[in-house]
């Protein structure tokens, strides 16, 4: 099970990761896709953006209805739309947002007792299944932060 402060910090520290590399970085390289089945660095964050304080929220929402059912699959509109028209969005606004995201992260994960992760609820996304809630902390937000700043330095290593 996890241990609440490493979790915290180990997306803190995804997300500052995130945020260096990319303030280093010229607009044609945050906005250039690899391929067209692959993400730009501006997308990759954008997602960021959206998706720690969706999973967050659920974990809210599930501290107040436990074993309600959580998630969303991967055609959710407000997944899909973090991602589309990027382009009219500041670089700096979403850094910014991102360093916000920490703030939430911690005030959401610093409350989770034993209990609470060991609570079980169904997930929405079938290939999940039944989970706990460290599920969600696990693997949505430790994990998912840290591949997505390894998905980064992939795009970076095409240049």
């Amino acid at each position: 099970m996890t241990n609440m402060n490493e979790a915290i910090e180990s997306i803190k520290q995804s997300i500052d990761q995130m945020i260096e590399t990319t303030k280093s970085l010229s607009e044609e390289t945050i906005r250039w896709n690899p391929s067209e089945e692959e993400w730009s660095i501006m997308q990759i964050l954008c997602h960021v953006e959206e998706a720690i304080p969706y999973w967050l929220n659920e974990i809210e929402r599930l501290l107040e209805s436990p074993g309600a059912e959580w998630g969303r699959g991967l055609t959710d509109e407000k997944r899909l739309a973090a991602v589309a028209n990027t382009e009219k969005r500041e670089v700096s606004d979403v850094l910014n947002k991102l360093e916000n995201v920490k703030d939430q992260v911690e005030k959401v994960l610093s409350k989770l007792s034993e209990e609470d992760l060991k609570s079980e609820a169904p997930s929405r996304n079938p290939r999940f299944g039944t989970k706990p809630m460290s599920f969600i902390v696990d693997h949505l937000l430790v994990e998912h932060a840290s591949k997505h700043y390894s998905q980064i330095q992939r795009n970076l290593s095409k240049l």
